[in-house]
C-alpha cells in the first residue's frame, strides 16, 4: 500500500507563472519579526538603522512563516490553498494594531538607551522615514531570494529532462546554492573589499590635521629616521607627528620629563608585514627606544590606527621615559578590517612582536626596558597572536592592555570562557585574577579586589554595551550569557536574546559603535588612564593627578 501519492511528474505540470502575491504565513511571519525588530540592543539607533533591522527582519520572518507553512503541509500532504478573506482582514488588523504599538515601544526603548549614554541627538525625521527604508530592504531582500528561487526551478526543470524527479530537485538545490555562494563571496565580497581597499588607500594620502613631520631624531620620518614621511601613512603620519612632547609632560608631573620616542611603519614603508616589522624595529633601535625604561608594542586596527588615549596616557604616566612601536597593515577602517581582513591582524601582531622580542631578549636583564603590549579591537586580536596563553602573557611581558576586545579573540574567549563560576561574562575573573583581569570602569575597581595581583598584569577593558565585544556568528541560534546574566550599567535591563534578530541588531551596531559619548559603546578614553595606572604601577601620583590627567587624555591630550 503507497501511503504518499506520487505527484505528476514535471513534464506533465501546466507552466508556472511567476507570481508576485505574498503568502499569509509569509507575511505573519515578516509581522512577527518586524515588531520584534524595535527590542532594544546595546546602542541607540536612528531611523535609518532602525529601518535597516526592520527590514532585515521582515525578511527573515517571511522567509520562516514561509518555511513553517510548507514543513506543515508537507505533513498534512497537500498542497498550499487560496487564503480565504478572514485570514486576509486578520492579518491586516494585526498589522494595523501590532506595528504602532511596538513602532512606539522602539522609540520609548531608544529614548532609555540614549540616556543610559547621555546622547541627546534624535532626528525625528529619519524616525519617520524608516518605515519607507524598511520596505526598500524587504523589498530587495524578497526580489533576490525569489530569484534565487526561480534558478532552482529552471535548473532542476533542465536536470529532470536527463535524471528522476528527486536527483534532478537534489542537484539543483546544490548547484543553486553553491552558484549563491561563490556569487556572494567572491563578487560582492572581494568586490567590495577591492571598492573599499582603492577609497581608502586615495585617503591613506593625508595628513590629519595638526599632525607635522617631526623635527626630532625621536620619531620616525624625522630627521636620521629610516622610514621616509611620506611613507608612514595618513595614521602613521598622525601617530609621530602627534602627542605630549617632554614640556607637556613636565607640566603635568611637576617633575623632570623626557621627550617619548614613537617608530612606525606604513605599507608604503616595505613590501610585506615581516619587513615593515624589521624596519619598525629598526628604526627603534636608532632612536633609542631599547635604552628606555619602558616599551610598548601596540598592534594597530585595521587603517594603522593607534588610539592617542592610549599611548598618550603611557607616556604621562611613565614620565616620557617610553618608546613606543608600531605598524600599518590594511588601508581599511576597523570594523571592515574586523569582518572580512582577520588575517593581516594575525601576522601584524605576530611579527610585530617577534622581531621586537628578538632585540629586546638579546640585551642585558639589567638594561631591558619593561616590554608592555596593547591593541584595541582588532589590534587587540593581532596582539593576541603573538601569544600561546596567560604564562606566555606573565613570561614575556611587564605588562598588557587591551581595550573592546572582539568576540572572536583567541585568548579572550579563553579566559572568558573558563572563568571562575560565578563570575559573569561582562565581568569575569579568571582564575583568581592571578594575571587576567577584566575591566568595565576601571575608576570604579576591577575584580576580584581581595586577591593578590602580582607580577606582570594583564588588563582587558570592555564595556557592557560594546558591539564589537558581543558580535558573534552565535548569536543567530544561541542566547549569551551576557544577556542571560544581569546586565551591565550601560546595558537597557529589557534588552533579550531573540533568535535572527537580536544577531542582526548587534551587527547593525558595529558601524556606529564609536558614535557614542565616550564610556560606552566602543570609545574607550580616559579608562586608559586608569587601565595604564592598573598595569604600570607608577609612583607618585595622587588621585587628583589622575583626575587632572583623565580630563587632558578626556580634551584630546
Amino acid at each position: 500500500m503507497r501511503i504518499f501519492a506520487r505527484g505528476p511528474k514535471p513534464a506533465d505540470r501546466p507552466a508556472k507563472r511567476w507570481d508576485p502575491a505574498l503568502t499569509i504565513p509569509g507575511c505573519w511571519g515578516a509581522l512577527v519579526l518586524s515588531c520584534l525588530s524595535f527590542t532594544p540592543s546595546l546602542l541607540p539607533r536612528g531611523g535609518i538603522v532602525q529601518g535597516l533591522v526592520w527590514g532585515i527582519g521582515a525578511a527573515i520572518g517571511y522567509g520562516l512563516g514561509v518555511l513553517l507553512a510548507y514543513v506543515w503541509r508537507a505533513f498534512a500532504d497537500r498542497e498550499a490553498r487560496q487564503p480565504r478573506p478572514w485570514t486576509r482582514r486578520s492579518l491586516l488588523i494585526g498589522a494595523a494594531v501590532l506595528l504602532p504599538v511596538f513602532f512606539g515601544l522602539g522609540q520609548y526603548w531608544q529614548y532609555l538607551i540614549r540616556g543610559l549614554m547621555g546622547v541627546s541627538d534624535y532626528n525625528v525625521w529619519y524616525v519617520l522615514l524608516s518605515p519607507l527604508v524598511a520596505a526598500v530592504v524587504f523589498g530587495l531582500l524578497l526580489l533576490a531570494a525569489r530569484g534565487v528561487r526561480a534558478l532552482y526551478r529552471w535548473t532542476a526543470g533542465r536536470l529532470s529532462r536527463r535524471f528522476g524527479r528527486r536527483a534532478a530537485h537534489t542537484v539543483g538545490w546544490l548547484l543553486t546554492a553553491g552558484l549563491a555562494y561563490l556569487v556572494i563571496s567572491g563578487l560582492l565580497l572581494n568586490g567590495f573589499v577591492g571598492v573599499a581597499n582603492e577609497i581608502f588607500s586615495v585617503r591613506d594620502d593625508a595628513t590629519p590635521e595638526g599632525a607635522q613631520q617631526p623635527a626630532t631624531a625621536l620619531r620616525s620620518g624625522g630627521p636620521g629616521s629610516v622610514v621616509p614621511w611620506d611613507s608612514l601613512g595618513r595614521q602613521g603620519r598622525g601617530f609621530v607627528g602627534t602627542g605630549p612632547s617632554e614640556a607637556d609632560i613636565t607640566a603635568f608631573t611637576h617633575q623632570p620629563a623626557q621627550e617619548p620616542i614613537r617608530s612606525y611603519a606604513g605599507l608604503g614603508s616595505a613590501d610585506d608585514t615581516e619587513a615593515r616589522a624589521a624596519l619598525a624595529v629598526q628604526d627603534l633601535e636608532r632612536a633609542g627606544g631599547f635604552r628606555r625604561a619602558n616599551l610598548l608594542v601596540v598592534t594597530t586596527t585595521g587603517s594603522g590606527w593607534v588610539d592617542p588615549a592610549s599611548v598618550d596616557s603611557f607616556e604621562y604616566l611613565s614620565g616620557g621615559d617610553t618608546a613606543t612601536v608600531a605598524m600599518q597593515y590594511s588601508y581599511l577602517p576597523s570594523w571592515i578590517s574586523y569582518l572580512v581582513d582577520q588575517s593581516r591582524a594575525r601576522a601584524a601582531g605576530r611579527d610585530l612582536f617577534d622581531a621586537v622580542y628578538e632585540v629586546w631578549s638579546k640585551l642585558p636583564q639589567s638594561t631591558r626596558p619593561r616590554l608592555f603590549v596593547a591593541g584595541e579591537s582588532l589590534g587587540s586580536f593581532g596582539a593576541e597572536t603573538a601569544f600561546s596563553g596567560e604564562a606566555d602573557l606573565r613570561n614575556r611581558t611587564a605588562g598588557t592592555l587591551f581595550a573592546g576586545p572582539p568576540n572572536f579573540n583567541t585568548l579572550f574567549r579563553e579566559f572568558s570562557d573558563n572563568r571562575d563560576p560565578g563570575s559573569p561574562e561582562i565581568q569575569p575573573v579568571f582564575k583568581d585574577g592571578r594575571t587576567v583581569r577584566f575591566g568595565n570602569d576601571p575608576a570604579a575597581g576591577i575584580p576580584p579586589a581581595d586577591r593578590p595581583w602580582e607580577g606582570t598584569r594583564v588588563l582587558y577593558l570592555m564595556h557592557p554595551s560594546d558591539p564589537i565585544v558581543w558580535w558573534s556568528p552565535h548569536l543567530i541560534l544561541g542566547r549569551p550569557d551576557w544577556i542571560s546574566e544581569p546586565h551591565g550599567r550601560d546595558v537597557l535591563q529589557g534588552m533579550v536574546w531573540i533568535p535572527f534578530v537580536t544577531f542582526w541588531q548587534v551587527t547593525a551596531d558595529l558601524p556606529f559603535s564609536t558614535g557614542v559619548p565616550a564610556g560606552h559603546g566602543h570609545s574607550y578614553r580616559a579608562e586608559y588612564v586608569d587601565g595604564w595606572n592598573t598595569v604600570l604601577r607608577p609612583s607618585g601620583f595622587s588621585g587628583q593627578d589622575l583626575d587632572r590627567l583623565r580630563g587632558i587624555i578626556a580634551n584630546g591630550g
